[in-house]
């Protein structure tokens, strides 16, 4: 699927809206800092934008707010990560309050989850 204009300016926008959590987690994995993982924020992919995209290990990151908690918001999430998964990618969902509390944590469940996807493709 090709890459919208629309898409690309959304993703934009949203790159200079990062929430609090979602800086405190970038800056723990851009620029390679993540075990030499190559992480983008806000990244089209498909027809969604991930939170956290490392294509290489085909995963995404979500970081997840109080806004993920309704019917509706979790229906529309379930299809995000079935259309994830039918093209290859694995999601990770992580909340808000994980990313304040225990970065370190986070960190280690990225590389435990980004590694065995990367083991695959060698």
């Amino acid at each position: 699927m090709r890459q919208t204009r629309l898409m690309t300016k959304r993703a934009r926008s949203l790159r200079r809206e990062l929430t609090d959590a979602e800086r405190k987690l970038w800056y723990a994995l851009r620029a390679h800092r993540l075990a030499g993982l190559s992480f983008r924020r806000q990244a089209p992919c498909g027809p969604y934008i991930a939170d956290f995209l490392c294509a290489e290990a085909r995963l995404v990151i979500e970081v997840d707010g109080a806004t993920h908690s309704t019917e509706e918001e979790i229906a529309y999430d379930r299809r995000r990560e079935e259309w994830f998964a039918a093209n290859g990618y694995r999601v990770l969902r992580l909340a808000n309050d994980e990313v304040y509390r225990n970065l370190d944590g986070i960190c280690e469940t990225i590389l435990s989850s980004a590694h065995p996807l990367l083991d695959t493709q060698t």
